[in-house]
This record gives structure tokens, C-alpha cells and sequence, in this order.
């Protein structure tokens, strides 16, 4: 049976275009930015956690899409959320080819999604990096 890691090197390499290495790059820089993440694999899609849901990291046609859990209730100075500013919970970014990251911004928006994890009492049990 395939590693979580094993399952998203796998969907990296499957989409095999640019949604490939955008993905595989906002997978270093969420790794960067909290070396203690835990990669997951559900619903099908990549899953960063760390006490409690960080984000998804979904492929589609035209955008590599990076769903905050909490992305509602995460300070954006930079104003990276581009998708899902509706909803009362969830906010995302979306990437489309040739798109640029700005990779300290992004990475500052993952530590504010950790400390938020932190700071936020959780019904899920809380996940330690395996090392």
C-alpha cells in the first residue's frame, strides 16, 4: 500500500504539465514553511495538515486550486485568496498556467493557518509528523 507522499509524487507526476510542477512547487513551499506538516491523501487530492486541516491541493484543466480550511478565518494581507470568497469558512487560490507564486507570501499564509489550527480547540485527534 502507497505512502500518502507516495500518492501525491504519483498524481504529480500523472498530470505530468505545468499542474504538475505548480503542484509539486506549492508542495515544497508548504513543506518550507512548516517542516512538521503532514501530508495526507483524501478525496482523492493532496492534504496538508497540522493540528487540524491546512489545505487541499486540487488539478483541474485550467487552474491548480489551494483550498483553505479555514481560509475564512485567515489574515491575507496580500490578498492571495482568489476563489471561494463567498462562503463563511473556506477560501482558495487559484493558479493558472504561467502564473508567478509568491512564495513568501503564500508560505506566511500557511504558518497563519497553522497558528490558527493551534489556537482553535479541534474535534479531530491531533496528528504528529512520523519521522
Amino acid at each position: 500500500m502507497k505512502t500518502s507522499s507516495q500518492l501525491i509524487d504519483a498524481r504529480i507526476k500523472e498530470l505530468g504539465d505545468w499542474r504538475g510542477a505548480m503542484l509539486a512547487r506549492l508542495r515544497s513551499l508548504i513543506k518550507e514553511a512548516d517542516p512538521e506538516v503532514v501530508e495526507e491523501w483524501k478525496w482523492e487530492v493532496p492534504v496538508w495538515s497540522h493540528d487540524g486541516l491546512i489545505c487541499t491541493g486540487e488539478a483541474y484543466k485550467n487552474v491548480v486550486k489551494v483550498t483553505f480550511a479555514k481560509g475564512a478565518h485567515v489574515e491575507d494581507p496580500k490578498g492571495l485568496f482568489n476563489s471561494s470568497l463567498e462562503g463563511k469558512t473556506r477560501r482558495a487560490i487559484d493558479f493558472s498556467e504561467g502564473d508567478q507564486v509568491d512564495a513568501a507570501s503564500f508560505k506566511a499564509l500557511i504558518r497563519r493557518a497553522v497558528a490558527l489550527n493551534r489556537s482553535t480547540p479541534s474535534t479531530q485527534p491531533r496528528r504528529r509528523a512520523v519521522r
